[in-house]
Order: structure tokens, then C-alpha cells, then sequence
């Protein structure tokens, strides 16, 4: 296995995406570590399959990099549980394992990973890869977040925009970085979005942070402040007030409307089936 990562210029593509690394063995975890924080990749750690399952409903990371061969749940039965359970099943898993005979990968394929890795691998395959699954997690976001655009070189400006800001709310740039982010200037930037999207570029990143959050409540188990921090509000009470006037109430109250939503639908399913 490479002692030092070697990556692609296009690494830079999933700095501030939050990955959760699955592994039992502290040489093999302490090398992804390094990859990704080379790639500035916000990393969180699990040592088995149990352990992953737990924090992956706690914290709603973008991406798994998981093991097979681990104490207490192997990285199968972990993928089985996560692909199983509504608040993780659209978290994308790749597999990176020892274990490479042909039945093993087609069962972790089967069970709901996107992806199988090899080990011993090579670090700029793995960016690359996580690269890919990201992009598609980033397509989705986006066809959630944004209203269907018409063709034309402003359009194409709003989208590109808007995909600069899913991958990383906690640290929105502002609209003059996000302009020449996307290779052109504020006045024109504002402009496109004002045409397309009736907002200014910054009411739109405010309410994509809001439209992010209720995800949050709704898939996973957050806390309010740690949902406040990871969209990029700088308090839980600012974050509080700004859904409020949003939504019409709390964070807290919208979730526990949507779990009683789900109580009620689960039941009237129940009812059908009987």
C-alpha cells in the first residue's frame, strides 16, 4: 500500500465533503485520513460496522468509505442495516476491503454499496471514485434546490453556482467569490439569478442552507446546534429564528410534525396491507 498519497489536480472537487471512514485496523485508517485530508475532506471515524451504523444516523455524512473484515459487524451487515433504514439508504458506501474474490464483491454490490475497492489501492483512484459518487449526490441536491432552468449562458451560471454551494454550506462564499468561482463577475452573477430565479445570489444561499436543514432534521439524528453549524449559521438561535420565519416554526417543532407524519402514514400502510 502507498505510504504517501499521490493525488489528482482534481481532488480540490470534494474539499468540504463530509466523510465517514469505517476501518478496525489504525495503519489502514491512518492512511485514508491523510488522503482525504489532503483533499480538505471533513473526515469522521467509525472502528466497525455497528459503529458506523450509529454515526451515520447521527451525523448524515456525504459518503462511506467502509471495511469488511471488522469485530462486533462486518462492513456486509453494516451495509445491509444502512441501506435498510430510510435516514441512511441514500448515503452512497464504497467498500474498501482485502476481501476480492469475485462472490465477495458481487454480495457488497448486491447489499447496497455503490462501489468495491481492492486494497492494496491507490490513493488517486479513491479520490477519484469518491469524486464520481459525489458529483451524482451533487446533481440530486441540486434537482431539489432548483426550480427547472432555461436553456442560455445565465442558466448555466445560476446551476454552476448553486453546485459550488451544495458541496460545502458551512463555508458559503459570498457572492463576489462565488462569481469568480464560476468565471464571471457579481453584477452579472446577481443578475442571472434575479432572471432565473426571482432572488438575489444571497437569499438564495439562505434559503438553500434552510432547505438543506430540514433534510437534516427529517435524515438523521443531529442535534439543532450541530444542523445550525453544518449549513453555516453561527448560532443555534440565529439558525432557530431564520427557519422560523421561513417555515412558520422551529426546527424542533418541524421535526416532530414530520415524525408524526410518518407515524400516521406508517400506520394507514398497515391498515392497507391487512
Amino acid at each position: 500500500m502507498p505510504s504517501s498519497p499521490t493525488l489528482p489536480h482534481s481532488a480540490q472537487d470534494i474539499a468540504g465533503a463530509h466523510i465517514l471512514v469505517v476501518d478496525d485496523r489504525p495503519d489502514e485508517l491512518q492512511l485514508l485520513i491523510e488522503i482525504l485530508r489532503a483533499s480538505r475532506c471533513r473526515i469522521s471515524v467509525a472502528f466497525d460496522g455497528a459503529q458506523a451504523y450509529n454515526r451515520a444516523q447521527l451525523i448524515a455524512p456525504d459518503l462511506i468509505l467502509m471495511d469488511v473484515r471488522m469485530p462486533r459487524m462486518d462492513g456486509f451487515t453494516a451495509c445491509r442495516l444502512l441501506a435498510a433504514t430510510p435516514a441512511t439508504q441514500a448515503i452512497p458506501i464504497l467498500i474498501l476491503t482485502a476481501v476480492d474474490k469475485l462472490d465477495d464483491r458481487i454480495h457488497g454490490l448486491e447489499l447496497g454499496a455503490m462501489d468495491y475497492i481492492v486494497k492494496p489501492f491507490e490513493p488517486a483512484e479513491v479520490i477519484a471514485r469518491i469524486r464520481n459518487h459525489l458529483k451524482k449526490i451533487i446533481r440530486t441536491r441540486l434537482d431539489e434546490l432548483l426550480p427547472d432552468l432555461p436553456d442560455g449562458p445565465d442558466a448555466a451560471l445560476v446551476r454552476a453556482a448553486a453546485a459550488v454551494l451544495v458541496r460545502d454550506l458551512r463555508k458559503a462564499p459570498t457572492v463576489e467569490e462565488l462569481a469568480r468561482l464560476v468565471g464571471t463577475h457579481e453584477k452579472r452573477l446577481s443578475r442571472a439569478f434575479r432572471d432565473n430565479l426571482g432572488q438575489t445570489a444571497g437569499e438564495y444561499i439562505r434559503d438553500t442552507r434552510l432547505k438543506t436543514a430540514r433534510r437534516f432534521l427529517l435524515n438523521s439524528s443531529m442535534t439543532i446546534s450541530d444542523i445550525a453549524e453544518e449549513i453555516g449559521f453561527s448560532t443555534a438561535g440565529n439558525f432557530a429564528t431564520a427557519f422560523r420565519e421561513r417555515f412558520g416554526m422551529t426546527p424542533s417543532d418541524w421535526r416532530r410534525q414530520q415524525g408524526r407524519v410518518e407515524e400516521v402514514n406508517s400506520a394507514v400502510e398497515q391498515q392497507s396491507d391487512a
